[in-house]
C-alpha cells in the first residue's frame, strides 16, 4: 500500500455519487447481484488445469539435495560481521563452513 490511508480525507457525497454512477455505467463490469454470488464457483473448480499449473509454478523449484533448517548458536560478533556484508549473509556462512570442512 502506498502512503498512509488514515491521512486521506473522506469522500464527499458528490464524489461518492460520481463513483457510483461510473460503476453503474460500466458495461464490462456490472455490479454483482445476489444471484451472481449464488452461482459463483471457485477458480480452481472452473479452471482446474490452470489452477494446478499456477500452484506448481509458485515457490522455488525443487532441488535434488535441499538444504535443511537447523538451530545453530553462533557468537554475536560472528553474526554481526556476516550480516554487515549485506544480503546473502547466511549463504556466506554456509560457504565458510563448507570451506572449513574441506567440502
Amino acid at each position: 500500500m502506498i502512503g498512509d490511508h488514515k491521512s486521506l480525507r473522506p469522500l464527499t457525497d458528490e464524489e461518492e455519487a460520481r463513483i457510483q454512477e461510473g460503476i453503474a455505467e460500466d458495461p464490462d463490469n456490472p455490479e454483482w447481484t445476489e444471484d451472481d454470488f449464488a452461482k459463483a464457483r471457485p477458480f480452481a473448480e472452473v479452471f482446474p488445469e490452470l489452477a494446478e499449473s499456477i500452484r506448481r509454478a509458485r515457490g522455488r523449484p525443487a532441488v535434488e539435495q535441499p538444504k535443511r533448517q537447523i538451530s545453530l548458536r553462533l557468537d554475536p560478533d560472528v553474526i554481526d560481521a556476516f550480516k554487515a556484508t549485506g544480503k546473502g549473509w547466511q549463504g556466506r556462512i554456509n560457504a565458510a563452513l563448507r570451506k572449513a570442512a574441506n567440502l
